[in-house]
Parts: structure tokens; sequence; C-alpha cells
């Protein structure tokens, strides 16, 4: 039952970057240390051993992850290290590594901020990064400097920049420095401009909006576009929060008029949210048929992952599950990945049909006895599962 689990466990989530996946530093340890300092974050290191089942799962599923890229780029510099070879026969004797994977999360001074063994999912990943972030939460230190009077630009511009990193308010912070700035336009108040804009509902995004020619100068066009989409996102969160549409209807304007090749996206998925959220059955199906037809369309993972979170968010809703049958079987068709096929059939039995869910089934393990006895132990075991009612 926990591979069952564990093949349905991909959850959407509302991501719009263009890379997908972890962006990996292919230098050397000392070289992602400097690199850390230099960039203020954090250094990610995925000590794994070639042979390790668990590690080549994370490679496989997890690393190449969209918001699992979105979230890692951003925060840390990303190294993976062989334990058993190279550099990482040094590493480990600093480092020490008695399972595979471990996870070392470690500061620019190199001091290990946190260290977890095994393999992770794309949910837990993430979550261990935010707290990695936490651990090295600077945000006291300026707030204390800040208390005593200190109103310099370097120390407002790292208070902001630590506040955002810790996932903790920074508005109140970054408009009384922009209030005391007559000239937006320095490289300094762009850069600031750039690091404070975090909500579309803001003064400071207008900021941002009027002074976006001069910041592309200084960021890259796929950087800009995620300040706008983050920011976006930001309101449709607040809009889930106080149960207030208006406020989602706002950012999806937003995204149409200030980053359009992203707008139609934006808006679909915010709507999956949203309606997800506020338990309103028609407006997901709605929102899910448009996923479907204009962003997923022949995408078969994209599809499975479709169906998979449609009946586990509303368990027990027959319309919805009905649904989510129909995009599990178009995932399956003709592939030759056997777990979409798992998709697929235990889907049929949530449905009650339990005949055509079984012939899925052994589909599946047919397909798996192209990867290894493992896996087809393991769809064996889901079969007994169903046969078992």
């Amino acid at each position: 039952m926990k591979y069952i689990v564990s093949l349905l466990a991909i959850a959407l989530s509302v991501i719009f970057a263009k890379a997908e996946g972890i962006e990996f530093f292919h230098g050397t340890f000392e070289e992602a240390l400097a690199l850390a300092k230099k960039e203020d974050k954090v250094i990610f290191v995925d000590a794994y051993a070639v042979w390790c089942g668990p590690c080549k799962r994370m490679a496989k599923d997890v690393f190449p992850d969209a918001e699992v890229g979105k979230f890692y780029n951003k925060n840390f510099v990303s190294l993976k290290l062989d334990m058993e070879r190279g550099e990482g026969l040094e590493f480990r004797k600093k480092y020490p590594v008695a399972a595979f994977p471990t996870l070392f999360y470690i500061a620019a001074n190199g001091e290990v901020v946190q260290k977890v063994k095994g393999a992770q999912n794309v949910d837990n990943f993430i979550k261990i990064g935010q707290k990695a972030l936490q651990l090295t939460d600077r945000s006291g230190e300026f707030a204390e400097k800040y208390e005593k009077g200190d109103r310099s630009p370097e120390l407002m511009y790292n208070y902001v920049r630590s506040l955002n990193r810790a996932g903790k308010p920074s508005l109140k912070i970054a408009n009384e420095y922009l209030r005391s700035q007559k000239d937006l336009s320095s490289e300094f108040n762009l850069r600031f401009l750039f690091e404070a804009t975090i909500d579309a509902d803001s003064k400071i995004f207008d900021h941002f909006i009027e002074q976006r020619n001069a910041i592309e100068q200084l960021y890259s066009k796929e950087e800009i576009e995620e300040k706008i989409i983050g920011a976006c996102e930001t309101n449709v969160q607040k809009a889930i929060d106080f149960e207030f549409e208006d406020l989602m209807d706002g950012a999806i304007d937003k995204m149409n008029e200030y980053c359009q090749s992203y707008a139609q996206e934006f808006e679909i998925r915010s709507k999956m949210k949203y309606s997800l959220a506020m338990k309103d059955v028609k407006g997901y199906l709605d929102a899910t048929k448009d996923f479907a037809k204009k962003v997923i369309k022949k995408d078969k993972q994209a599809l499975d992952n479709l169906a998979t979170d449609m009946v586990t968010s509303f368990k027990g809703n027959k319309e919805v599950s009905e649904k989510a049958e129909g995009y599990a079987a178009k995932a399956a068709d003709k592939s030759e990945e056997y777990r979409y096929y798992i998709t697929y059939a235990h889907i049929l039995n949530l449905n009650g049909k339990k005949d055509k869910a079984l012939k899925v089934a052994a589909q599946a393990k047919g397909l798996a006895g192209k990867k290894s006895p493992r896996d087809v132990k393991m769809v064996e075991a889901f079969i007994r599962k169903i046969e078992q009612g």
C-alpha cells in the first residue's frame, strides 16, 4: 500500500518556471562555497552512490521537478557528489556519510546547517529546504541593527532580503526605505525594488513596473517574468486566505498586462487552485478541462499527475473521479511506463470497475517486467490489494 501511495502522491502546484529541475553546479565544493558566499546562498549537496536505488529515484523523479527547480535554483547552490569516487572521497572525510542518499545543507562558512538521510518526495524535499533557510535566517541580526537606528541602504536591503528568504513579511521595511528615496532609478534602488517585489497588490509592484525597462538591464528576462509571476501568485494565495475571488482576478489581469506569454496558464492554474481551496467542484472541473486542453495537451506525465491530483483532492466525488479516469486512460494509452497503468487501474478500482482495473494492472505488470524483478513484485502487491478489495 505504501508503494501505491508513493505512486499517487504527486500533487499539482502553481508553478510557471521556464526551466525545469535543479541546475546543479559543476565546479568543486570549494568553488561552490565561494559562489554561495558571493550570492548569499546555502549549499545543497546530494551525497549519493551510483548503485543506490533511492538515489536514482530522487535523480529521476524529484530533482527534475519544476517546483523543486524553481525553489532550489533560487535559494541554493546545488552540488551532486559521488561519495565513493573523486571529490566525494575527500568531502566525506569532513562530512561523514553513513547512508545514501544523505542530503547536506551547508552554510557558506562550511558549517552544516541540516543533514537529512534518505530519499524524499517532492513535497518533503521542498519543506526540508525551507527549514534550512529558516535555520540560516539572519533577519534577527539585521532587525537588531534596525531597532538601534541603522537605516543604511545596505542594512535595509539585507534586512528585506533575509525576511523574504525566511518567508517573513518585508513590505513594511521595504516601503520605509523606498519612501525615503527621491530617485528610484539608481542601480542600487533598482536592485532593491527587484528584491522587494513580492506582492502584486502593492505600491512596490507599481514602482517595479514603472522601472521595468531599467531593471531589465540588470536582470534577465526570465528573472523579471518570474518576479512578476511570483508577485501575482502571492495575490492568488491571499485570495484563498481571505476567500476573496477579486484578488485572484486582479492577479490574472496583471499577468495579462505584464506577462502575456504565461498569462493563460497562470489563469487556468490559479482557478484550479482557488476552486480546489473553496471546494467548488464545478469550478474545479471547468478549470481542469481547460488545463488538460490548453496546457497539458498530450503530455502523459502531466495527464497522470492531473488524474492523481483530482482523486486525492476530491475523494469520493464520483463526477471528479470519472473525469480523472479519462485523463488517466489518456496517459496510459500506448505508454511504455507501467506507473501510468498503475494510476489508471487505481482510479478504475475507485470507480467500482474492479475487473477492468485488474486487466489494466496486468498490463502494468507486463511493462514492469521490462524494468526489474523488484518492480514486478511491487505491481503484484498492488494487484493483490485490488483482488482483496
